[in-house]
């Protein structure tokens, strides 16, 4: 999975389709991603002792990775990502561009 944790991706399909938002956790196993702000769902929390009124929260549900893209800010545009090797160290890049790709946490 070329997508990281902490990178900016642009989602291509569905209801949330044209937001941007940063990756928040990458599940390579089942081959989705959790999308700030996209994909929001409600979620019913009984009251316990840490949460005495309970109530109703938002938050996001991981969507397909195939369905989010990688985000170029400088070139302002989504595109795919690959591999290059510079100085000695693999690094990714921007397909459309050739911008290293900022971010992402290993």
């Amino acid at each position: 999975m070329k997508i990281k944790k902490g990178d900016k991706v642009k989602v291509i399909t569905g209801h949330y389709k044209g937001t941007i938002g940063e990756v928040l956790a990458v599940m390579p196993k089942e081959n989705k991603v959790i999308v700030e702000g996209v994909n929001l769902m409600k979620k019913h929390l009984k009251p316990t002792q840490a949460n005495p009124d309970g109530g109703i929260i938002e938050k996001e549900a991981p969507i397909h990775v195939s369905n989010v893209m990688a985000y170029d800010s400088k070139a302002k545009t989504a595109s795919r990502i690959g591999f290059k090797v510079e100085k000695g160290e693999k690094v990714r890049v921007f397909k459309k561009s050739g911008n290293v790709v900022k971010g992402g946490k290993k």
